[in-house]
């Protein structure tokens, strides 16, 4: 009876130790390889403390000041947050299995299908708004969960974290717009009667109004962001017609008959008929989406409902025969190996050049050859005069190293750094006796537009050759201004 019970508490305990397992896993890989561009952009836009950014909203930015300010400066220092929260969404997808009427078994599949799932892994690995998103997401499902079937206070909660959500990132509204067209769809209706909806959605407006006021002010560019992205696109963007392709990789494909299956069961089963209105939310965002040409990964928040849906029948299943229960522990064991494999920097930097990892994810080669860029740019700037010498890089991240590798003893050498894209541009122009410049990532024709005189000295490489935005970049002196800073700024301006 004692080991019966041991067992029990064991597997009561599983999401709180699965969490707390994928929290120190992460943690123990965040020093491997270096920061992401996004990583320094953050940084320094922690430094321009604002209620809103051309392309993000202020949250992530604070988070990266503050864990500056507590931890230091330093990948780990700067991703312990990333790690408690994928921590923290394994733990919420038990919690939502129990909501949808699976036992403690079931909470366990489903905080081991969230901790091994391929998008939260991977951008638990660093800093972005992406991660906070996740969390919120899923933090905003278990409480709709609660709300839809229970009402009444609970409402709050949700308004709470839908309005922090909102403030981290706007897509947080598309996820609110499609549960509510699916309640409106398939109910249950009798919650917009519930008083306690319109003091949540008055919580959530207020805390999301700072934000939108300064978008108001500001000309609304994350709109006009969003359209760059749509039709334009970027380095996360992919063609329309890989949109589905992309979900059955998103949280793995060992994982996609648990998320199928509680997808189908939120369709079907009328034990959770109460909570019907995720399936129709994901039919119309994933609709939504591919008509818009939105990133693939914009999906990837409301998985874990799914992955937790489909933990009860995966259980049940399970328990019609003891070889069934070994082989989805099986599949939850090598999911977790090949995820982690993949996704997080287990492999030796110099193995990442034609790799599986750097195929399937862009995120491991961009964190790697930042010391070398770094150097390149010192040497160049060491033989011009420092006073009237800054830094003109072509994207926020190649700015955003500089400037905060500048406090850095060994890095003193280095120059103010401006650029162009996105909110950086906000931070200059640069002071009108900066006559001489380093640029970076410039093509010759675009600086002779602003520069009567350029010379490309350098190009950017990385010790391992491994292919990123970086590598083979051009790095020019530029001199003779053809105008003045404030003059030529709204033409280096760019939305990307």
């Amino acid at each position: 009876m004692t080991g019966e019970t041991g067992r029990a508490r064991l597997v009561d305990a599983a999401p709180w130790l699965i969490g707390l397992g994928v929290t120190v896993l992460l943690l123990a890989v965040s020093a491997r390889y270096g920061f992401h561009r996004d990583e320094f952009y953050y940084l320094v836009s922690g430094r321009h403390p604002a209620w809103g950014y051309v392309d993000n909203p202020p949250l992530t930015p604070a988070l990266a000041r503050w864990q500056a300010a507590l931890f230091g400066v330093s990948p780990t220092a700067l991703r312990v947050v990333p790690a408690l929260a994928i921590g923290l969404c394994a733990v919420i997808a038990g919690r939502i299995a129990r909501e949808l009427g699976g036992d403690r078994v079931a909470a366990a599949v489903a905080a081991a299908c969230v901790a091994g799932a391929a998008f939260p892994l991977a951008t638990g690995h660093m800093l972005s708004t992406s991660t906070i998103d996740v969390l919120v997401w899923t933090t905003l499902s278990w409480l709709l969960v609660r709300a839809l079937r229970d009402g009444g206070r609970i409402w709050l909660a949700v308004g709470l974290v839908a309005g922090i959500g909102l403030l981290n990132k706007s897509l947080v509204a598309a996820l609110l717009g499609v549960m509510a067209a699916g309640v409106l769809a398939v109910g249950p209706r009798r919650v917009f009667r519930d008083p306690w909806l319109g003091g949540a959605a008055l919580l959530a407006l207020a805390i999301w109004t700072p934000h939108l006021v300064w978008q108001a002010t500001h000309g609304w560019p994350q709109v006009a962001f969003g359209q760059q992205i749509a039709t334009v696109g970027n380095g996360g963007s992919e063609p329309r017609w890989t949109f589905p392709l992309f979900q059955l990789i998103e949280v793995s494909p060992f994982l996609v008959p648990v998320w199928v299956a509680g997808l189908w069961r939120l369709v079907r089963d009328p034990v959770v008929a109460w909570a019907r209105a995720f399936a129709v939310a994901y039919g119309l965002l994933f609709v939504l989406l591919l008509v818009a040409g939105g990133k693939h990964y914009y999906l990837a928040g409301l998985y874990p409902v799914l992955l937790a849906a489909g933990a009860v029948p995966v259980v049940a299943w399970m328990r019609r025969g003891r070889l069934r229960g070994r082989v989805v522990g099986a599949v939850l064991v090598v999911n977790v190996v090949v995820v982690a494999w993949l996704m997080l920097p287990l492999v030796p930097e110099r193995s990442l050049p034609g790799s599986p990892q750097v195929a399937v994810s862009p995120i491991p080669a961009e964190t790697v050859g930042w010391p070398e860029y770094l150097d390149t740019v010192a040497g160049v700037a060491r033989t011009l005069p420092p006073a009237s010498t800054i830094v003109l890089a072509s994207n926020y991240g190649e700015a955003g190293a500089v400037e905060v590798s500048r406090a850095e003893p060994a890095r003193a050498d280095l120059p103010p750094a401006y650029s162009g894209q996105n909110s950086y541009a906000d931070w200059g122009p640069p002071p009108e006796s900066a006559t001489t410049v380093v640029a970076v990532g410039y093509d010759e024709a675009t600086l002779r537009r602003w520069f009567a005189d350029v010379r490309v000295v350098a190009r950017i490489e990385n010790e391992v050759g491994v292919d990123n935005e970086e590598r083979g970049a051009p790095v020019a002196i530029a001199t003779g201004r053809r105008d003045t800073w404030a003059a030529l700024w709204p033409g280096i301006r760019r939305l990307a």
